[in-house]
């Protein structure tokens, strides 16, 4: 199976923007066990500028670009280091691949990130791709990894792409204003009504939301490809994932299948 995991910032840091040693140890090791099964997997790393906040003990997420670009820089350099370390552990060697936009909609750009990726994958190379946030601008720029790892998702044509959050899924409304909300565990087809019920930011340190996940589920799903959104704070949830067994998350199908 070719899966894609997106980790976001809150899997991989603590709220201080300090790396979560026990859980990214134990992501790691999840990964590495599943990629040891036979899985092909790409992931799609969040945490750049949040890590680069810690590092450099600065109070709050910057709002600033340049603050913002500096952050990444450093926050880059820790977060492979972190990455290359713990799978080196299990015999893996990972590759970074830095990505804006542009190498998703220039033709001759998005054919050689294609075709990177393909054979760092026949190498047996774990790749993890983030956004460039170091010189990313307005105009070129994905804007979120939620969106980033549904593009990577369907331009590898991946059979699955789960996205590791701080929420356990879907939820019939805001649980944290309505304690009724129920979590949704199946759901066939994202359109506007869905989406009008999503909320607003993320995390602190993270960007994007419910909204993001939810429009990266509607180009996963219209593609092919399924999505999963789950919590990060239990790694070992994702062999339930793959498996296809349920409870705690929230699976979107794609579009040509069914339960």
């Amino acid at each position: 199976m070719k899966i894609v995991i997106k980790i976001g910032t809150s899997t991989l840091a603590h709220a201080t923007g300090k790396l979560n040693i026990k859980r990214t140890s134990e992501l790691c090791k999840t990964v590495s066990d599943l990629k040891n099964a036979g899985n092909e997997i790409i992931l799609v790393s969040s945490g750049a500028i949040g890590m680069g906040v810690g590092k450099l003990a600065l109070k709050e997420k910057p709002q600033d670009i340049p603050t913002k670009q500096a952050a990444a820089a450093v926050g880059q350099c820790e977060l492979m280091y972190t990455y290359d370390r713990l799978f080196t552990e299990y015999d893996h060697t990972v590759a970074q691949i830095l990505l804006t936009g542009s190498d998703f909609t220039a033709e001759d750009r998005h054919e050689n990130f294609n075709n990177t990726l393909k054979r760092l994958l026949e190498l047996g190379v774990l790749p993890i791709i983030n956004e460039n946030d170091t010189i990313a601008t307005e105009e070129i720029k994905v804007g979120d990894n939620d969106t980033l790892s549904a593009l990577v998702a369907v331009s590898v044509k991946a059979d699955l792409l789960i996205i590791l959050s701080d929420v356990d899924g879907l939820y019939s409304a805001d649980p944290r204003k309505d304690p009724s909300a129920t979590l949704v565990e199946k759901v066939y087809g994202v359109d506007e009504a869905l989406l009008s019920t999503a909320g607003g930011e993320g995390s602190a340190l993270g960007t994007g939301g419910m909204i993001t996940k939810l429009r990266a589920a509607q180009i996963c799903t219209k593609a092919g490809c399924d999505l999963v959104i789950a919590n990060g704070n239990a790694p070992e949830r994702l062999y339930e994932i793959v498996d296809g067994k349920f409870g705690g998350y929230t699976r979107f199908f794609a579009a040509d299948k069914n339960d």
